[in-house]
């Protein structure tokens, strides 16, 4: 599996992880169903590793990415762009086929997940 994370995606996430509560904490990717296009991303902080996660270090941040989510996630680059209205995290995936206007959902040739009835782009 392999994962991509910017210098300015891995260093605001480190930014916000001190900011948390809590020790040992690391940065967990996965996918999960609904969003306008089937599939939606979803990246939080955890402190468990589950049996069959995959796990890699990038300049010193822990990313952990459950089983069923890397060959989904294979080969994505996570990105951190600020603009006048904020910031956000932005995923280029190479395996999408369709993406959402908003870029939170997707869905490949391979798994086209359960689209929400509603968008909330």
């Amino acid at each position: 599996m392999n994962i991509i994370l910017t210098e300015a995606a891995n260093f605001r996430v480190k930014e916000m992880i001190n900011e948390e509560p809590g020790e040992n904490l690391f940065l967990r990717v996965g996918v999960g169903g609904g969003g306008c296009s089937g599939l939606t991303y979803g990246m939080g902080f955890d402190d468990k590793i589950i049996e069959g996660d995959q796990t890699f270090e990038d300049h010193g941040l822990k990313v952990v990415v459950d089983k069923n989510s890397a060959p989904l996630l294979d080969g994505v680059t996570i990105d951190f762009k600020q603009n006048l209205q904020g910031g956000g995290f932005t995923i280029d995936n190479p395996n999408a086929i369709s993406t959402c206007g908003c870029g939170h959902s997707f869905k490949t040739a391979e798994n086209e997940g359960q689209p929400a009835k509603q968008c909330d782009c």
